[in-house]
């Protein structure tokens, strides 16, 4: 395996990051609940997890700034642009798969 150095790592892995949140942004049509049926984390766990990285480096993060990262618009108006009710369906294997801090 390639010896990578920290730095590359890391700006490996911020590559593959902003990848992700570049294809869940085209991807408005994936509803929240959708993925965490399918993979237990959505995009409000990676702005939880985002805000978190910033908070233990000392940057206060707003739940509203950090979601508006993650979203690239306030998350209030991606409701409205891409939010549908789940189905009752779906609302139930949330509830079955819940992870304990959801």
């Amino acid at each position: 395996m390639t010896e990578l150095s920290d730095e590359q790592k890391r700006d490996f892995e911020a590559a593959a990051f902003r990848r992700l949140i570049d294809h869940l942004r085209q991807r408005g049509d994936v509803q929240n609940i959708d993925l965490m049926n399918l993979a237990g984390f959505c995009r409000n766990c990676l702005s939880n997890w985002y805000r978190d990285a910033a908070e233990a480096e000392g940057v206060a993060l707003s739940k509203d700034e950090s979601r508006e990262i993650v979203y690239g618009m306030p998350y209030a108006e991606w409701q409205a642009l891409h939010q549908t009710d789940a189905s009752e369906a779906k609302k139930a294997e949330f509830e079955a798969r819940r992870p304990k801090d959801h």
